[in-house]
């Protein structure tokens, strides 16, 4: 502890000192003495408040006057005019280590779930500089497309997870993101040896509460680091907390883990982006978003590679697929999931859409002729069934041609077999959780096409695992 203290002391000393000269909500303006003495851009710089609140900043831009404007990561309130403020000479370092299993930290690595101090000797940056990065070209994965079987159907079949591939789970609010996110850490967790990373981006703390209880109840918490940057924080956490996410997972990878980041939700990213752009001044474009939009989107997309496999909850602003946030997080995704609300209404869960949805993943080169061929086979029924279910709608299912209602009925089916009791809600709907492999799936699927349960009702379809199981 004494060397640590000399050394911060040894620290502060060589750091530039500046002064605040502007408080703007998160946004903080620190002037220095010289040009020498100014910050890089993401450089973290630190001030106190007269009530002894250390404030954590990142410089975002260069202004005249040797003025430094800054976003901070914490509250700014009580924060004086002519406060010292230094700038510490490197990019936000975060705590990374196994000492992070079952933690919730913040964006700046710093623990909030009251269970004492995190000591872990290693740090790094979450800002990096990607012009000195080397990628050694033949230590990457050249081999065949390894899927990780996630034990949901509707997943399985028509979005099959391939390690390394990012997949966006996209719907509304009250459509169910949250909770499929939930399942697919419990199943993957459960069943596969491996590390997960669950970024909280924008969340509210009762969700952050709700998870971290559930993964305890699971017994999975000590394959799990949770970072959370909740809905009341300024919005520079919101911003760089999926970095920090990211940061951590890049340090499970190092150590040869398959990780699992799963990001909820990457829309609060961008809207955090879109306040600190109007906040720093910058027009934004025609639909109000910040005109950085495409990079920064891109930034993050970009760290994530490698053995990290991303699922990314994405809220849709008033269920409108066309917004431009949602549009520029999309080209980054290998899958995109999306939640009806129809379909949630009618208690189908989960609620995916599979005709609104795609995945380049689902190829035969990469799932197998039957995966393949049983898949599109299904999708090309349920888009029978959209033409039908308007005819029947109007002159009943009786006036449909015998071929037309046998189909009409296995589309039914189908869409009720896609349903699944899961584990982190079967306190809410009494029902135990079902993990299906991904041949019972296809059995299941292929009996339903064939004919082979004509004799069942919907009703037996409806929230089973396996088929006949």
């Amino acid at each position: 502890m004494v060397e640590e203290k000399n050394k911060s002391n040894s620290e502060t000393e060589h750091r530039s000192v500046g002064k605040v000269v502007a408080v703007q909500g998160p946004v903080v303006d620190v002037e220095f003495k010289c040009v020498e003495d100014m910050p890089n851009i993401n450089e973290t710089i630190t001030t106190t408040t007269f009530d002894r609140n250390e404030v954590t900043m990142l410089a975002a831009e260069h202004l005249e006057g040797n003025i430094a404007r800054c976003v901070s990561l914490s509250a700014t309130l009580n924060l004086q005019r002519n406060a010292a403020a230094y700038a510490t000479g490197s990019p936000l370092m975060v705590p990374i280590g196994d000492e992070l299993f079952g933690r919730i930290v913040n964006v700046m690595g710093k623990p909030v779930d009251n269970k004492g101090e995190l000591i872990t000797d290693k740090k790094a940056p979450i800002h990096k500089d990607f012009e000195k990065l080397e990628v050694n070209v033949n230590s990457l994965n050249t081999g065949g497309a390894d899927i990780v079987e996630t034990g949901l159907k509707v997943v399985d079949l028509l979005f099959p997870v391939v390690r390394g591939c990012k997949t966006g789970i996209i719907g509304g609010a009250g459509c169910g993101k949250t909770v499929l996110i939930s399942e697919l850490i419990h199943n993957i967790v459960e069943e596969h040896e491996g590390a997960c990373v669950f970024t909280g981006v924008g969340e509210r703390i009762r969700e952050g509460n709700e998870l971290y209880y559930e993964f305890a109840e699971a017994g999975i918490l000590d394959k799990v680091m949770m970072v959370f940057g909740q809905m009341d924080e300024p919005p520079g956490a919101r911003f760089n907390v999926i970095l920090t996410g990211i940061t951590m997972a890049e340090y499970l990878q190092s150590k040869g883990m398959e990780v699992l980041l799963f990001v909820d939700n990457i829309f609060r990213f961008v809207q955090a982006g879109a306040e600190i752009s109007t906040l720093l001044g910058r027009t934004p474009s025609e639909t109000g978003y910040q005109p950085t939009l495409s990079s920064e989107v891109g930034d993050v997309h970009e760290r994530i590679k490698g053995s990290v496999s991303a699922f990314e909850a994405v809220y849709v602003p008033a269920d409108d697929i066309t917004d431009p946030a949602v549009v520029a997080i999309f080209s980054y995704l290998d899958a995109v999931m999306v939640l009806s609300r129809e379909r949630t209404q009618l208690g189908l869960y989960p609620a995916v859409d599979p005709l609104a949805s795609s995945c380049s993943n689902l190829d035969v080169s990469i799932v197998g002729q039957r995966h393949f061929d049983l898949s599109q086979e299904m999708l090309r029924i349920l888009t029978k069934y959209e033409e039908l279910r308007r005819i029947v709608a109007v002159i009943g299912i009786d006036e449909l041609s015998q071929g037309d209602r046998t189909l009409y009925e296995r589309a039914r089916k189908l869409q009720y077999f896609m349903t699944q009791p899961m584990f982190v809600a079967e306190s809410y709907v009494g029902k135990k959780g079902q993990y299906v492999k991904i041949g019972e799936t296809l059995d299941g699927v292929e009996m339903i096409i064939d004919g082979k349960v004509d004799h069942l009702t919907e009703d037996d379809c409806y929230m089973i695992g396996k088929l006949g199981g």
